[in-house]
């Protein structure tokens, strides 16, 4: 179950911190909520039709609100509010701000969920944040708009609610019926805020945007998001949460190999720093369930 679960840990990382450079090359041609709306719409609706012979388990009436919630704070406002802010931030400071949202999960999930609080995880979020700020410090350059902080903001802290919410509610629903509707609802949000602001005609039908839209309906949103919610359903939030720091450092790591781009002492130090702080979190989760057995022995 263990090596399950991280195996479903590794391919999740790994499609996340794949997902930057292949959007960024798609995304020259194409408007950036469209392109949202776009993945994560046909995203829901691939997911939809392959799990339809479930459908009794969709239960609107009891499970309405959880998908209205989920697909607010998880897809509408966590990738509006991120392409809008990527606009008016630097790439690398807007990394900074969003991967912030493991420490805001570690709080919400120890206000909320009543998850433990020690000082190894306390210490072990730190490192990773610092560690995303090392790996991200090369694309700090560049005009800064409060505003677009304030976006970042906001986008961390949708999706540190949507990860605490989603842990919360996650044995009320299906799984794979929450991702479907999440993004079925999310992606509408995305997709009317685009055809508002964005013109359709703007979009260039070329291998490339084919591919990086095929690739975000697929991988990008409908099975990274399964994986994400059922990691969430069967771990920690906090733990799940602090994982996600590899994906910046993954996302750079391709940029080195693949666009050439340096390996500085500052990735290599980000590194480090993310790799202890995974270590400090699963350590103390590791010796609480140990100790959860000894004491289970013991007639404890």
């Amino acid at each position: 179950m263990k090596l399950k679960w991280f195996l479903m840990m590794a391919g999740l990382i790994m499609i996340w911190g794949v997902s930057w450079p292949i959007y960024k090359l798609a995304l020259v041609y194409t408007p950036p909520l469209l392109f949202a709306g776009m993945r994560c719409l046909f995203g829901g609706i691939l997911l939809g039709a392959v799990i339809w012979k479930t459908r009794d388990r969709i239960q609107w009436r009891k499970n309405w609100k959880i998908y209205v919630v989920t697909g607010t704070l998880n897809i509408a406002l966590f990738y509006g509010l991120q392409t809008v802010g990527l606009k008016l931030v630097p790439s690398g400071l807007f990394s900074v701000i969003v991967y912030f949202q493991p420490i805001l999960v570690g709080l919400l999930a120890w206000l909320w969920l009543g998850e433990s609080m020690t000082l190894p995880k306390v210490l072990g979020l730190i490192l990773g944040f610092l560690g995303v700020i090392s790996v991200s410090a090369e694309g700090f350059s560049g005009h800064v708009s409060i505003f677009g902080i304030i976006l970042g903001i906001l986008s961390a802290l949708s999706w540190a609610l949507g990860t605490v919410y989603t842990k919360k509610n996650s044995h009320s629903v299906d799984s794979l019926w929450m991702v479907a509707f999440q993004c079925l609802i999310g992606g509408c949000v995305l997709m009317i805020a685009g055809l508002s602001s964005e013109n359709w005609s703007s979009i260039v039908w070329n291998d490339t945007f084919i591919w990086g839209l095929s690739f975000g309906t697929i991988l990008g949103i409908a099975l990274s998001w399964i994986l994400y919610v059922i990691l969430v359903k069967t771990g920690d939030a906090s733990v799940v949460a602090t994982f996600t720091f590899l994906v910046p450092m993954l996302a750079v790591i391709i940029g080195t190999v693949l666009l050439h781009e340096p390996f500085t002492k500052l990735l290599f130090l980000g590194i480090v720093l993310i790799v202890a702080s995974i270590y400090l979190v699963n350590k103390k989760q590791k010796q609480a369930a140990e100790q959860v057995v000894i004491q289970g022995k013991m007639g404890v």
